[in-house]
């Protein structure tokens, strides 16, 4: 156990190839916040569970909530907030698995309070007889996040009336998603290191594509390099869609070959460290836009910048019918300029919403409807698409909401304008 224990602080503390895990400070001012939410109730919350043997080849990935209130990357664990009272859950050893998956803390370390920074730590097993301990009487509600991760346990908890009568069962989905989009400084950070990371990949990409290329191996090269700069994984499933593929908004299969000529959209974007983020661009094949394809393009990125230029600190909004929406703004752009083949307005190839919150996850939670406030991080992605002429455009970044209310675009260091992006190609 001593091991495993030298091996978790140590990988905790490792610089940027390693995975960076906040302090635990920073975890517990997350759950004192929910805490503050409850009105006397409890929060429960479980970690993800771990395939066994072979199902297991393309990892584990934690819980996002889970995650959040406790910076734990291991499976089958829960956790038990409630206000001035915090205990953790931990699974007992399954040596078998552990050989297939590696070795686990677990709740017998003295240690486990420590590396954890949760006030209590107790063995999974006795989960149900605490609940039965603490819960307040006569009243109780316990929240909880309702999904896959968490339907398992709950139902076990039933059968084992591990909820008294007096114990209402809430889902605390939306609670916990209003702490998560206002990012503290750990989490911007970390953001910010997966966005940095993922414009050297679109930087890349620029060097590399050609006509003739799979459109997977292009995926391949950018996935390459910000891994290489220290993400693990993809922050979602990369979209390379040249020619016809531009324009299909979640096209995925990445199996064309680009031509000479074409367009072709590039969102793909790392995970650093458990934090995601949005970048897309799109390129002329052979490193000239042609002037139909410049037309198209430059009104794509009026819209985004007439966006920014819009947006007012505590005021502005980006769901499509709220007041004050930069959504509108965009929209009204892109419907005022320009024209497809038939003369029609643009403005019904722009088929999307213009931005969503970013963090755990790509499309984090959130209300779109409030006000944009420090420590928000969400994306401006306006885009058209025109099937009958194969020509789709998308330009997406990644803002943060400074302190003082102002944006900061965090991948603006990816080549942007036409120009710019001929440039970097050759």
């Amino acid at each position: 156990m001593r091991r495993i224990m030298v091996y978790v602080l140590v990988t905790a503390a490792l610089p940027l190839f390693a995975f960076e895990r906040q302090p635990n400070a920073d975890y517990h001012a997350r759950r004192d916040r929910l805490a503050a939410k409850l009105d006397g109730g409890a929060f429960l919350v479980f970690a993800g569970t771990e395939g066994e043997g072979q199902n297991n080849l393309h990892g584990f990935h934690q819980d996002e909530s889970f995650y959040y209130l406790t910076g734990w990357r291991e499976p089958g664990a829960a956790l038990l907030v409630m206000p001035g009272f915090e205990e953790l859950f931990l699974p007992a050893h399954n040596r078998s698995q552990e050989r297939w998956t590696g070795p686990k803390l677990g709740p017998e370390s003295a240690d486990a309070a420590r590396v954890t920074g949760v006030d209590h730590v107790e063995a999974l097993d006795k989960l149900r007889d605490e609940l039965v301990r603490v819960l307040p009487s006569p009243m109780a509600t316990v929240y909880t996040t309702e999904n896959l991760t968490t339907s398992v346990p709950l139902q076990w908890l039933r059968r084992a009336n591990a909820f008294p009568n007096y114990v209402a069962l809430r889902d605390g989905t939306s609670m916990l998603a209003e702490l998560r989009v206002i990012k503290d400084a750990g989490e911007s950070a970390l953001i910010r290191k997966a966005t940095d990371a993922s414009v050297e990949a679109h930087r890349a990409a620029m060097r590399s594509v050609k006509a003739g290329m799979a459109e997977n191996e292009l995926s391949a090269i950018m996935q390459y390099e910000f891994q290489r700069r220290g993400c693990e994984e993809p922050a979602y499933s990369p979209i390379v869609g040249s020619g016809f593929n531009s324009t299909v908004l979640h096209y995925a299969e990445n199996s064309g070959t680009m031509k000479q000529g074409d367009l072709v959209v590039l969102d793909v974007g790392g995970e650093y460290s458990f934090y995601a983020t949005d970048i897309t661009r799109t390129l002329p094949i052979g490193g000239r836009f042609t002037p139909r394809q410049r037309e198209i393009y430059d009104i794509v990125l009026g819209a985004q910048q007439a966006a920014i230029d819009a947006y007012k600190p505590g005021v502005s909004t980006f769901g499509r019918t709220t007041p004050n929406s930069i959504y509108k703004v965009a929209y009204d752009y892109i419907d005022t300029h320009g024209k497809d083949s038939h003369g029609q307005s643009l403005g019904r190839y722009f088929i999307h919403g213009l931005s969503h919150y970013v963090g755990l996850n790509v499309h984090d939670p959130g209300d779109a409807s409030k006000p944009l406030a420090p420590g928000m991080v969400f994306t401006i992605e306006p885009g058209i698409y025109i099937p009958e002429e194969s020509l789709g455009v998308r330009i997406e970044d990644t803002f943060l909401v400074r302190a003082d209310g102002t944006l900061d675009c965090l991948s603006c260091g990816a080549p942007k304008t036409a120009d710019e992006v001929e440039k970097a190609m050759k």
